[in-house]
């Protein structure tokens, strides 16, 4: 049975949703359209009891963009899609950070979602009909699943919200917003503005929960329709006595470590200790009160011996407690109140040969930061189904796991790091300047020294002063803070400046990163159902005094951007050509762009419309590259000096000089010296040797009607020696 239904999102966007006619084998399948562009969701979620050990759930989320869904091929040498590409991989997190809270807690049922473009119109992007195909595909499924969630972007033109903005709507609009949520809540967002304030972010997602409200209800409806039962599950319960004991033996000192203010490895240990301690205790309570045959006949008794139950149990408590701790007492694990901001410590300039670099610090999160400046050549080339710029802004985030004070594997970039670089990125390029203004590729690079807090936000902070400390003319510095939630009933906590502990434990991760005037990007994920706008307008405003705090200690280690480009980075010299004069400076088959590039170590770049840039660590490869370009535009003038390189030597009659490039004269026998006289050319000129000419007369040859060029080098001396006595003479007098 095929059931679509439709919703119209205003300004003529009609989203339509579709099941029953594609991929009818998995459990839960959907196509989504908006204008030509679809996708088609799946879901399969597998049947096989997870292992009893088990503490996770084993969601796969993969997002894939098919060029055929464009009518183009694929770039590069292999014309099949490949590995996921960023852009991909960003959207695949964006779904999988929303759908992932909503499932039933303890549902450890492997399950995949896929979600394939089938047609792109190359104006409208997939990423969000992707999270509403993957949604509707779950809830027509047997999946146990509580509620549909939506997604949808949020932009702003003139003053006016648009729902699910077109790319070229983008383009003028000043914000640029995913939110993810249900029609109760909203669970995920991720977004960038043009320094909006706090009010504005606000009123942006309350329009675009409206437009979710929306959405939500058409896919219950869909549900009903189709009317597949979901599976049984019922999450294992623990029985009450392994509770108590449990609570018995570590609660009061879980309580007490909670309260003594440790640094993150000493705390590790401690808690380690309690764990271990716990459990042993744990296990032989129980060993000595249940006989082999009681825990064969009764399952409840056997989760009392399973170690691995007895320490989700110690791990609830300790949740407990410090949850407790910061509701109760506003005391947070390393003493802060609910709002302080750890220890900052700044240093720029710390990498000599890079182009800018800083090493940012804040209590137990240690980024260093690097800047490199390119020219054009050096953008990244972007090939998706809705964009083929060329990015000339990038920050590349690194997160080894000696941050963190463990072994790992050390190989590709994982999706958590392009994630969080993808994010810093889109903070600070609203802060940075204009090709025009500044015509340089910017490539930062945030290496992760230490963690235990948002490494993402110190990548914004060091990524900023970087920046600046490489002389790169940003609009305004950006800081960007990571703020957390405490709820229990009506009674909550907003933090600031979470720790990883702080984060694990807590119910929110809302990252804010913005200028002194307003916010330039934010990521959110909530991990708790009624999160009331009330509480998210209190945290966006004690953020915002955070954000302004590290600022200020931010533009006390640099005022602004330094005045001078660092000592290593390419200086950019930028000239305008004709048109028509492009070929020559290029050269047949790039010989003579080359040989510049050869002789004076000058990178040069050549735009359609003339404008020419060059590219030199030192200013004279600079100088020598804009003299020779200069040269190969000028013409040949009588009575003009120039530096020509012997061609050809010719014994009896002279030398042919290249003095203009393509351009040879002869410096005929007698014009080759003024003091001596000349028999045998080759005694005084070898071919390749560099000799200053001077053009002395221009006729066309009668018989070919070429144009002969006659050059003197004994003109050159005599100039200089009439030069010389005016010099003297003038020192006489």
């Amino acid at each position: 049975m095929i059931i679509k239904k439709e919703i119209d999102l205003g300004q003529g966007k009609i989203l339509s949703i579709e099941t029953g006619k594609m991929a009818k084998q998995a459990d839960g399948a959907t196509v989504v359209r908006l204008g030509d562009t679809m996708v088609l969701a799946t879901v399969v979620s597998s049947k096989t009891p997870p292992p009893p050990n088990q503490d996770f759930f084993p969601l796969q989320v993969e997002y894939r963009e098919k060029y055929s869904a464009a009518g183009k091929f694929p770039g590069g040498f292999f014309k099949r899609e490949g590995r996921p590409s960023e852009k991909e991989i960003l959207s695949a997190r964006l779904i999988d950070r929303a759908l992932r809270p909503l499932f039933p807690d303890g549902y450890y049922y492997e399950t995949q979602v896929i979600i394939s473009v089938i047609s792109s119109d190359q104006q409208n992007d997939a990423d969000v009909l992707g999270g509403i195909a993957a949604s509707a595909a779950i809830m027509v499924s047997d999946i146990p699943f509580p509620s549909a969630m939506s997604e949808v972007r949020v932009g702003r033109i003139n003053g006016e919200f648009i729902v699910n903005p077109d790319i070229n709507e983008l383009q003028r609009s000043d914000l640029d917003i995913c939110i993810g949520g249900t029609a109760n809540t909203i669970c995920m967002l991720e977004g960038e503005m043009k320094e909006i304030s706090e009010a504005e972010m606000l009123e942006a997602i309350r329009f675009g929960h409206d437009a979710i409200r929306r959405i939500c209800s058409v896919q219950e409806e869909m549900a009903k329709e189709v009317g597949k039962a979901k599976r049984a599950f019922a999450p294992a319960s623990v029985p009450s006595e392994l509770t108590g004991k449990v609570r018995e033996i570590c609660e009061a000192r879980l309580k007490q470590l909670a309260y003594t203010p440790l640094a993150k490895e000493a705390r590790a240990e401690e808690t380690a200790a309690i764990y271990r301690e716990t459990l042993q205790e744990s296990l032989d309570h129980f060993k000595t009160l249940y006989a082999d045959a009681d825990v064969s006949a009764d399952p409840s008794k056997a989760m009392c011996l399973n170690a691995h139950v007895i320490e989700e149990e110690i791990h609830s408590i300790e949740k407990k407690v410090m949850r407790h701790m910061i509701l109760d007492d506003a005391k947070r694990l390393d003493g802060r109140t609910l709002e302080q901001v750890r220890p900052i410590t700044i240093e720029l300039g710390v990498i000599p040969r890079a182009h800018g670099s800083a090493l940012f610090t804040r209590g137990e999160t240690q980024a260093l930061v690097t800047v490199t400046l390119g020219t054009k050549k050096d953008a990244q080339s972007v090939d998706t189904l809705t964009d083929t710029a060329d990015k000339r802004f990038m920050l590349h985030y690194n997160f080894p796991p000696f941050s963190v004070g463990e072994t790992g594997r050390v190989g590709g970039t994982g999706r958590r790091e392009i994630g969080h670089g993808n994010l810093a990125e889109r903070a600070i390029r609203m802060v940075a300047p204009t090709e025009q203004e500044f015509p340089y590729t910017i490539r930062i690079v945030s290496d992760i020294l230490e963690s235990n807090g948002s490494s993402s936000m110190a990548s914004v902070c060091g990524g900023t002063l970087a920046l600046m400390d490489g002389g790169v003319p940003i609009r305004k510095p950006v800081s960007g803070i990571a703020m957390g939630l405490i709820k229990e009933g009506d009674n909550y906590a907003v933090l600031s400046d979470i720790l990883g502990n702080e984060d694990h434990l807590g119910d929110m991760d809302f990252k804010v990163t913005g200028t002194a005037e307003g916010i330039t990007a934010c990521q959110m994920d909530i991990k708790i159902d009624g999160l009331d706008y009330h509480i998210l307008e209190n945290a966006l405003e004690q953020a915002r005094r955070g954000r302004l705090h590290i600022l200020e200690v931010m533009e006390q280690a640099i005022p602004s951007s330094r005045d001078e480009l660092a000592a290593y980075a390419p200086r950019l010299t930028t000239i305008q050509i004709p048109v028509d004069a492009i070929g020559l400076i290029i050269g047949k088959g790039g010989e003579t762009i080359r040989s510049i590039t050869e002789e004076t170590g000058a990178e040069i770049n050549i735009e359609d419309d003339g404008t020419v840039t060059i590219a030199c660590s030192n200013v004279e490869g600079t100088h020598a590259a804009l003299a020779t370009i200069k040269t190969l535009l000028a013409k040949p003038e009588v009575g003009t000096t120039y530096l020509g390189k012997v061609r050809d030597v010719r014994d009896e009659l002279g030398a042919f000089v290249e003095f203009l490039p393509k351009t040879d004269g002869l410096v005929h026998i007698s014009e080759i010296s003024s003091t001596v006289r000349v028999a045998k050319v080759s005694d005084h000129l070898k071919i390749g040797d560099r000799v200053k000419v001077k053009l002395v007369d221009v006729r066309k040859d009668p018989r070919t009607g070429k144009t002969r060029f006659a050059l003197s080098m004994k003109a050159v001396e005599i100039d200089a020696a009439k030069d010389e006595q005016k010099e003297n003479g003038q020192e006489n007098n």
